[in-house]
């Protein structure tokens, strides 16, 4: 049985005082709608680099520049699930960006909001999972579905 590997990547965007983090509400993707999920994720090109690929999915879905200096690797996690599919997700803290966060693609998200890291609404479950073990300084996990 052949498996598939994918990667995506996941940008941390907190606020000022680094006690919020900027989290979107997924709609029409048909995984996880309506769920919260983490600001600007999006799967890695083929030929793109995870920091790439985070730089345009900022720009791409909440209209804010970033660039590869902004960006500090803080987590990763191999998510496996039941049709042989593996997914590395790669976590990046956005230290700076300019701009002003807004949703760029209405049709994939219905809403874009801060939410204090203490108390995280109901998320996509392997995001909450991997956004707890980053604030517990844990850099890499293994997700079994």
């Amino acid at each position: 049985m052949k498996s598939l590997s994918y990667s995506a990547v996941f940008p941390i965007i907190l606020s000022d005082d680094k006690s919020k983090i900027l989290l979107h509400k997924r709609k029409n993707t048909g995984y996880c709608d309506g769920f919260w999920d983490t600001a600007a994720s999006g799967h890695v090109d083929v030929g793109e680099s995870a920091k790439s690929a985070a730089i345009r999915e900022c720009a791409e879905e909440i209209a804010i520049e970033v660039t590869a200096d902004d960006l500090e690797f803080v987590h990763m996690s191999h998510n496996t699930y039941e049709d042989d599919k593996s997914y590395y997700h790669i976590y990046f803290l956005v230290n700076e960006y300019q701009g002003k966060p807004t949703i760029n693609e209405p049709k994939k998200a219905e809403e874009l909001d801060w939410f204090d890291l203490d108390a995280l609404p109901e998320m996509v479950p392997a995001r909450k999972i991997a956004i707890e073990a980053w604030k517990d300084n844990i850099s890499y996990i293994e997700i079994w579905n």
